[in-house]
């Protein structure tokens, strides 16, 4: 009805809609217009996995350092003023324990406390004497180091070199003192929780430092190096330690990187000078570059260009500093009277130019850039040059007065428009004791108000995400701070957790929110003298949860969600409250540990803020062109904070191998590539996810169902509605599909993966080692590896005897999708085969079980593999369970094609390239295996011993017979095709005539009209259960075929179809065929065809044995006539005619019903004169017997027809011929010498005689001769031959009919001929003697037999 109503509004005609324009060309435009085939449609779960994919990207594009950290200077800070925001959180205080205190208390001349925060202990030493305890301990054990008599000046917690102590040393302790520096070997015992244990061993290795006073030590975590430097001098020295003694060198030892000369100690009467020494030390092994700190606020850069060199390269002092700060502001008092505190540098995989940041004793970090000048620098080549890239002021005091602020606003640059003001005259970090930087931004500033005062200040600020993770606009660097108060002057501070990292590549490294989910948040331990506090970096999942506890703070919780929505969007909010909603924040509880947020009225607001703030689907601009379509919907902001959410979840395991090699002392041994408690915490998360969107679905627009269709008030907005539906949906079975493939990585775990893999094939198991989760999760080919797992599982567990319904159905109930119920039939059908096998298969029991095996496998026929299939089929040929393997072959094949398309493929005479043919080629993979049965059965019953006797069937006989039967009874007609096609290429075609099915009679006629074997095979098929007729029409059907056959075969094929066509028997009855009517037609065109098929082997004949014709038409021509069956008209004109072939042309006349009488009488003229010159030719004596064969032949062939064999005429010239040709007295001879002497006057008689031509013609045609007189009979000589021949004939005429009963046929017959005889004989044309008066004799005595018979 639609169709037919006019468009509304008329259409604009496009290029190429009418002749006059002409459309544009595409770039690969095709010779003749095709219709283009439809794009693939994406499943579900290949879309829920490119949305990850996106997800994931968009992680990875979060901004790298330097996009947000530009050439200049900014400011710009967000101090919250509710807690809830804060970045930081305080965790937990650890005392020190009071054996520290004693220790303290019995100092003598020095003494100084410090953080292993990698290991969980904290040290002090005291004099002589090291110390170290487990700062987390309630009430920790102090281990010493007292085994030395020197004053202790440095400490620090390296990482060894490789190689030069055994692996369960990983760390090392570098204790300096004014006379030697030792090295303490540590092994940490670690649980669940981190290090609570260490043991500290001697090494043996130590050096003397006598005249260094040392105070930095630093080590190179990639290649175990280990410098120090002292306070009286710059020169950085590295301690050498090796495994054992070498020729040149000892175990360990010092070398001066930077002075080489003896310096001479200072003299008394000089003065003491004033000498800088190293304050600080710091490596970066990812640029190969060691920093140094002086105590005049130098910076000093060495390149490692190889393992046991250290090259200065660059050299910066204050002033040089201040210089680079000039060009960047010209006045800020923050940088007047400024000195470095601290140095941190910044790894080459957070940044690729900003190497070290500096912070000032103002709170200025200033961050530098290193880099190495010349067209091929490379990563190998030393920096040669070092940059101001950035300076990064303080914040402006929170309680400085208004004026303040405006006057510092007044007279600098802002950051950013509409940022804070830039702290340029700020003194909120004045004076800043030390400064540390954590990637990817924490900075921890400690500030001590007055020497006076007892507590350190601390100050601490981590960038702000909210104005980064907005791709659309530019990047701002901003910092969200706030001030910690702690207890106590910091001594020291370490980053617990390991360094973080989001990816190892400056874009994305920062991500935070990437990996809230994937890696502990960052905590930190301060080291003061009071104890040690801890401080976590809050992850915004956290921040989102203090807010919804809290309740937003003075703006109430509906602000606080609209600002978090505001500065993160919509995307990022509903991802972080979906996170909360379902347990993934966290808070500090009232053990000051971090906790799990599960307070209902959290998660409550959570929840709802996920559904307010989740968006709502919209049509895309290409809806615009191409119409309303879910194609065109861009999912809402909910959808995407979803997948979001799954993204972080999955994002450390997503690409990567399911499993890893490990070399192991008694082999290779697949594990895990990531802890199980990893993937079990994974699962866990989304498992809640999945239960959270189950338990909310009807308030999710999307999820909803029709119930939401019910409310849309437009087409659009239905469409939009059923795009939302379609992107949630997908990302539901996507969420499953993780978790079954979860539960199945750690069902797989479970086994010895090594023998597993041995069951599959190579190529799976080069594929398995490399399959990675993503694949496992959402890709077809990664679901198949997984089946054919499990599979291998079952087996396994089949072989070692174990319960494999017990084993099959936890699979099913972990995971589903990788082992379904038909996979546990399948399962338990493989173990009753194993269990038949066992038994035996000739014992009840056996067979009990085979035939229980082949009813489940039959369940789950659909379902069967073809690995599952060949086992079974192996396995029942082994058992000789020859039926069931065949019942059950065919039973998968027909549930491999239930819309039985290879059949229709197969009548439609196979085409190529049809999508039908898939269907067929499984099919007959299928069918594959039931001739393996059947070669197994027949070898099986051929190899059998001795025969029983009659009337006692063997057991192999049984099973033949029943396995025959399975096969003959089988109404899959595909299947009955192909078995006929094995059967005939086997040479097999016997097999088909002993099978009673339609089946063969469809197949043969199929395969007929291609195939002259089938075809023959069908006549002998009918001709086998006694259908002639149709035995008769296959034949004739062939004998017309264009098959490469011999004349000679086609004439056989004819002759046994007449014979078959005359036969009458009952068969298989086909309406319309069998009636009289058509069965005469049918023969009598098998009669026509027969005889223009002799015809043909009559010329065929005469050609090649006519001297005539020569190569190579000879060739040609032959080959033409030895083979189908021509039409008369060609075989007249073409070769009959043309050669002179009159006896043919004769038959030709016959057979083409050709009746002109002239033609006739010539070509029979042709005839006799051809036949007696041929004779002649050859030098036969007798000629005319060569004449009279051929008349003869020629007679029977045509059946003495009327037309073509016209008894009057064929006489006359006959009798012409004698006359004209021959002579019957020898005394004449010699008066003609064209005349040859015949000895047989009656010969042309004879000729009707035996061919029982009717005696009247005879009489009446000589009769008339006699009268007529006509030449060559017009004198006494000839005329006394007719009399002769007519007394022969009436002679003749009496012998075969007194034989028939009456002579002459009656008295009537008898008359004529007496009135006949009265008059000839009266003539006197007998008068003479010698042969006349025999003949006069003769006439006689026939005479008075005639009137005899007249009376």
């Amino acid at each position: 009805m639609a169709l037919s109503m006019p468009p509304a509004t008329p259409q604009r005609p496009t290029p190429g809609a009418f002749i006059n324009t002409p459309a544009r060309p595409g770039l690969l435009r095709s010779a003749s217009v095709q219709q283009q085939a439809p794009a693939p449609v994406d499943t579900p779960i290949q879309r829920a996995a490119r949305t990850i994919n996106a997800m994931l990207e968009r992680d990875n594009r979060y901004p790298a350092l330097e996009q947000y950290v530009g050439q200049g200077m900014s400011g710009d800070y967000d101090l919250p003023q509710n807690p809830a925001w804060a970045p930081f959180q305080k965790l937990k205080t650890y005392k020190h324990p009071e054996e520290v205190f004693d220790q303290v208390n019995q100092m003598q001349m020095s003494t100084k406390m410090g953080l292993f925060a990698e290991i969980n202990h904290a040290y002090v030493f005291v004099d002589n004497q090291l110390y170290l305890w487990d700062y987390t301990h309630p009430n920790p054990e102090l281990q010493g180091f007292e085994e030395q008599a020197n004053n202790i000046t440095c400490v620090k917690l390296v990482k060894p070199r490789a190689g030069v102590f055994v692996n369960n040393i990983s760390w090392l302790v570098v204790v300096a003192t004014v006379a030697d520096i030792y090295c303490i070997g540590v092994e940490c015992e670690t649980g669940p929780e981190g290090v609570h244990r260490v043991k500290l061993y001697r090494t043996g290795l130590s050096v003397s430092v006598r005249g260094l006073s040392i105070t930095a030590i630093e080590g190179s975590n990639s290649t175990g190096r280990i410098f120090f430097g002292e306070g009286n001098s710059e020169d950085v020295w590295e301690l050498t330690y090796q495994q054992g003694e070498r020729w040149f060198t000892s175990r360990c030892g010092k070398v001066n990187h930077v002075s080489r000369a003896i310096s001479l100690p200072s003299l008394p009467f000089y003065g003491a000078p004033t000498r800088t020494g190293i304050r600080q030390i710091v490596v970066d092994d990812s640029r190969k570059l060691l920093y140094t700190l002086s105590t005049n606020s130098t910076i000093k850069v060495y390149h490692m260009r190889t393992e046991k060199t250290l090259e200065s390269v660059i050299i910066r002092n204050l002033s040089q500093f201040k210089t680079m700060c000039s060009h960047v502001i010209r006045q800020a008092a923050v940088l007047e009277n400024m000195k470095l505190v601290s140095i941190d540098p910044i790894s080459s995989e957070e940044a690729e130019n900003l190497s070290l940041m500096a912070t000032t004793s103002t709170g200025v970090r200033l961050l530098l850039s290193t880099t190495s000048g010349g067209w091929l620098s490379d990563s190998t080549n030393a920096p040669n040059s070092m940059a101001l890239r950035h300076i990064r002021m303080p914040p402006m005091a929170p309680d400085a007065p208004p004026a303040q602020q405006q006057t510092s606003s007044s007279t600098q640059m802002q950051s950013y428009q509409g940022g804070t003001p830039i702290g340029s005259d700020s003194r909120f970090l004045t004076e800043t004791v030390g400064g540390f930087r954590y990637a990817p931004g924490s900075f921890f500033c400690f500030v001590e108000r007055s020497p006076n005062d007892p507590n350190h200040t601390l100050f601490a600020s981590a960038p702000h995400a909210g104005q980064l993770i907005n791709l659309q606009e530019a990047p701002r660097y901003c910092e969200t701070g706030q001030i910690i108060q702690i207890q106590g002057k910091m001594q020291d501070i370490g980053q617990v957790t390991p360094p973080f990292s989001a990816r190892n590549s400056p874009v994305g490294f920062a991500n935070e929110l990437a990996v809230q989910f994937d890696k502990p948040a960052s905590e930190y331990a301060i080291l003061t003298h009071f104890g040690v506090e801890t401080v976590r970096r809050r992850r915004l999942v956290d921040i989102f949860a203090a807010l919804a506890k809290q309740g937003g703070g003075p703006d109430g919780l509906d602000g606080a969600k609209r600002q978090f929505a505001t500065q993160y969007g919509l995307i990022e909010t509903a991802s972080t409250a979906l996170a909360v909603a379902c347990g993934q924040g966290s808070d500090v509880g009232a053990d000051a540990q971090a906790t799990k947020v599960t307070d209902p009225d959290v998660l409550e607001l959570a929840r709802s803020a996920f559904i307010a703030y989740g968006g709502r689907a919209y049509l895309t601009e290409s809806a615009m062109v191409e119409g309303l379509s879910v194609d065109n919907v861009k999912a809402s902001a909910r959808h995407d904070g979803i997948a979001l959410y799954v993204a972080r979840l999955v994002r450390s395991i997503w690409n990567t191998p399911i499993m890893t090699e490990t070399k192991m002392p008694a082999g290779v041994v697949l594990q895990s590539t990531h802890k199980i408690a990893k993937l079990q915490e994974i699962q866990r998360a989304l498992v809640r996810l999945q239960e959270f969107l189950d338990t909310n679905r009807s308030n999710i627009e999307g999820l909803s169902g029709a119930e939401a269709l019910g409310r849309v008030t437009s087409r659009k907005e239905e469409v939009e509605l059923q795009g939302e539906n379609r992107a949630l949906t997908s990302l539901l079975q996507m969420i499953n599909n993780i978790i079954e493939g979860i539960a199945f990585s750690l069902v797989l775990f479970e086994e010895r993966l090594e023998e597993i893999l041995l069951l599959l094939p190579e190529e799976s198991r080069i594929a398995v080692r490399k399959l990675t989760f993503h694949a496992l999760f959402a890709v077809r080919q990664g679901k198949e590896l997984a089946r054919d797992l499990v599979k291998a599982i079952v087996n396994h567990s089949i072989a070692r005897g174990s319960n494999v319904e017990t084993i099959a159905e936890a699979l099913r109930r972990k995971c589903g999708s990788f082992c379904s119920s038909d996979d546990v039939v399948i399962f338990k059908a493989q173990e009753n085969l194993k269990k038949a096998a066992d038994v035996g298969a000739n014992a009840e029991r056996g067979r009990l079980l085979l035939n229980d095996s082949l009813r489940l496998f039959e369940q789950v026929a659909k379902s069967l593999s073809s690995e599952h299939l060949t086992a079974a089929i192996d396995r029942y040929i082994e058992l000789q369970f020859y039926a069931g393997a065949i019942r059950l072959t065919l039973k998968v094949a027909q549930e491999l094609d239930r819309g039985n398309r290879a059949l229709s493929w197969i009548k439609d005479g196979r085409p190529a390239q049809d999508a039908r043919q898939v269907f067929y080629d499984n099919r007959t993979a299928c069918y594959g295996l039931v001739f393996r049965v059947i070669e197994a059965v027949d070898l099986a019953y051929n190899a059998q011993g001795v025969i029983p006797p009659d009337g006692v069937i063997s057991q192999i006989t049984r099973r033949k017979h029943e396995a025959y039967e399975q096969i003959n009874n089988s109404d899959d007609e595909v299947f009955q095709n192909y078995l006929y096609d094995w059967y005939l290429s086997k040479g097999w075609a016997d097999r088909l005539l002993e099978i009673q099915s339609p089946y063969v009679v469809d197949y043969l006629r199929r395969s007929s009209d291609k195939d002259p074997a089938a075809a023959d095979l069908l006549w002998r098929y009918y001709a086998h259960y006694h259908d002639y007729l149709s035995a008769a029409e296959v034949q004739f059907q062939l004998a017309k075929s264009n098959f490469d056959l011999s004349l000679e075969k086609r004439i056989e094929y004819l002759s046994r179809a007449k014979a078959n066509a005359s036969t009458r028997t009952t068969g298989f009855s086909d309406a319309g065929v069998r009636n009289r009517q058509s069965r005469q037609e049918l023969l009598r065109n098998i009669s026509d065809n027969l005889d223009v098929a002799n015809i043909q082997d009559d010329v065929l004949q005469q050609i090649k044995s006519d001297p005539r014709l020569v190569s190579p038409r000879r060739e040609e021509v032959i080959k033409l006539l030895d083979g189908k069956i021509q039409e008369l008209d060609d075989l007249y004109h073409s070769y009959a005619d043309q050669a002179g072939y009159y006896d043919i042309c004769l038959l030709i006349y016959h057979s083409a019903g050709y009746r002109n009488i002239a033609d006739i009488r010539h070509t029979w003229s042709n005839v006799i004169e051809q036949s007696h010159r041929k004779a002649v030719s050859e030098t036969q004596t007798a000629p005319w017997e060569s004449v009279a064969l051929q008349v003869e032949d020629i007679g029977r062939r045509v059946n003495l027809s009327e037309t073509i064999f016209p008894v009057t005429t064929v006489l006359q010239l006959l009798l012409q011929y004698d006359v004209l040709k021959y002579t019957h007295d020898p005394l004449s001879l010699g008066s003609d010498a064209n005349k040859l002497l015949c000895s047989n006057l009656t010969w042309p008689i004879d000729i009707f005689v035996k061919l029982g031509a009717p005696f009247e013609a005879l009489i009446a045609t000589l009769e008339a001769m006699w009268y007529a007189q006509e030449d060559p009979f017009n004198n006494r000589t000839h005329r006394k031959l007719l009399v002769k021949w007519m007394i022969y004939t009436v002679e003749q005429w009496y012998d075969v009919s007194k034989r028939q009963g009456q002579a002459f046929g009656g008295a009537e017959n008898a008359i004529g001929l007496a009135d006949c005889l009265r008059v000839v004989l009266g003539s006197g044309d007998l008068q003479g003697s010698g042969d006349d008066a025999v003949w006069a004799e003769k006439g006689r005595l026939v005479r008075g037999k005639v009137e005899e018979a007249a009376r």
